[in-house]
């Protein structure tokens, strides 16, 4: 196998090859390293690249490999961290120039977990400024580029993410999704994101100063590549606010359940909003017509979303206030998002809001196991294409466009995304699934049971070939 292809190799592949001893983790790392070189000029997938400690650590572990068989699920395997996580010894910016030189102390939760499992970090991907943003474009950085075409975002706040992998720059990559920030850079690149449900996945050593809609998540090649780093950040750290048991069996397990009949409802438009544009429509009767085939009953039919609109906005603006950067250290956006923030009173007057509305939402599900939406209402908008924007302008418009992902981040619900082909740009077209509380297998099952029907890894961006 080349090099390129070893780029493009599935991570849970990658991890057998190094068992076998048929590619060593320090040959792995250089070969991402090389691929970043070339790349992330190009691309701004990277803010920080981490190259002399992948390398140190790529070495231990190739020596490690000749005494020991005993070894974690992703030993060697090269992965990306979004700049919104901490890694000790390693620069965290949050999408914030004036933070670059930022050297974290320690590791958040997800990458301590992501250590255990042998993974070797290749660096901080890009975001926008503290992941306030659905594109990744922070002011002192280069803006991330689309792998499928240059003019275009690959979203955010997880666009490094996505981009890192859809161009081979990472075997797989972190990500986290407060408002669609898994799913939409998933979408734009090709990509699976995973947005797990309220409580799987810890946010130590932190509490949660955003009403339980952030979660950290996979982004990967394959479902079975998600599932199993699902499985890998999943868990409860002392003190959680909120947490859920690990599912027996494993995530990557449900990839191999056989699915009965599931009840399956679809829309394509959001209550109060509008409807998607004509290839993200597309993409969701595709897939639609798809399950009809594979045996499920679909339905037309969606919750009311539009009761969220109004107190999800209050909660994510308060996020942003709270995120402990001094105001004149932002960039204009996030300046003034921050003074719009209400009182406290009105703070806990929508978090309550919010929850009984998605009090309604959930119990849609009671008839109905996954609802398909598009994950965007409109194809990815082009690098800087809302640049000279007012705040309030971009707001607008930011809130048209991302408008399928919020409710789930509202409920807890897991959601996936999934790509399902190509609009007429040449950029993918995907959908998300969404599922009951806590049922991240049965949207794993569904998503492995589609993949394996309209295969998607042979498909590869002619910029990183």
């Amino acid at each position: 196998m080349n090099e390129i292809d070893l780029a493009f190799t599935p991570a849970l592949e990658l991890a057998k090859f190094i068992r076998r001893g048929e590619v060593s983790p320090l040959e792995l790392v250089e070969i991402y390293l090389e691929r970043i070189g070339q790349l992330n000029p190009q691309l701004g997938s990277y803010f920080t690249v981490t190259a002399e400690l992948a390398e140190a650590d790529a070495k231990a572990k190739t020596e490690l490999l000749t005494t020991t068989s005993e070894l974690p699920p992703f030993f060697g395997v090269p992965i990306s961290i979004k700049d919104l996580n901490a890694v000790a010894g390693v620069s965290c910016s949050y999408g914030n120039p004036v933070l670059i030189n930022n050297i974290s102390d320690f590791d958040d939760g997800v990458v301590t977990w992501i250590k255990q499992a042998g993974f070797i970090i290749l660096g901080k991907t890009a975001t926008s400024e503290i992941g306030s943003l659905p594109y990744s474009e922070p002011v002192g950085f280069p803006p991330a580029r689309n792998p499928w075409n240059l003019d275009y975002t690959p979203g955010g706040s997880s666009g490094g993410a996505a981009s890192s992998v859809a161009a081979g720059l990472s075997a797989i990559a972190q990500g986290s999704d407060g408002g669609g920030s898994i799913r939409g850079p998933a979408a734009c690149c090709g990509l699976v994101g995973i947005k797990p449900s309220r409580g799987r996945v810890t946010k130590a050593p932190f509490g949660d100063r955003l009403a339980g809609i952030a979660t950290n998540g996979p982004i990967a090649r394959t479902v079975a590549d998600a599932a199993a780093l699902l499985d890998v950040i999943s868990g409860y750290v002392t003190g959680d606010p909120y947490w859920l048991p690990n599912p027996e069996p494993s995530f990557l397990a449900a990839t191999q359940t056989k699915l009965g009949s599931l009840r399956i409802a679809y829309g394509t438009s959001i209550t109060s909003i509008g409807e998607a544009d004509a290839n993200c429509k597309a993409a969701v009767l595709q897939t639609v017509q798809l399950l009809a085939q594979l045996g499920h009953q679909v339905e037309e039919k969606s919750p009311d979303f539009s009761g969220l609109v109004e107190p999800f906005q209050i909660v994510w603006q308060a996020g942003v206030a709270a995120s402990g950067i001094p105001p004149e250290a932002l960039q204009l956006m996030n300046r003034w998002l921050i003074a719009q923030t209400v009182s406290v009173v009105e703070y806990l007057q929508a978090v309550a809001e919010m929850q009984i509305v998605s009090r309604q939402i959930v119990a849609f599900f009671d008839t109905v196991d996954v609802l398909v939406l598009p994950v965007y209402l409109h194809s990815p908008i082009q690098v800087g294409e809302w640049a000279n924007l007012t705040p309030e302008e971009t707001f607008e418009k930011v809130i048209r466009w991302v408008a399928p992902c919020p409710p789930a981040n509202a409920t807890g619900q897991p959601a996936i995304a999934i790509p399902v082909g190509f609009d007429s740009n040449g950029l993918p077209m995907s959908v998300q699934l969404i599922g009951k509380p806590a049922a991240e297998a049965t949207l794993i099952s569904l998503a492995a049971q589609l993949e394996a029907a309209n295969p998607w890894i042979q498909h590869r961006p002619a910029l990183a070939t």
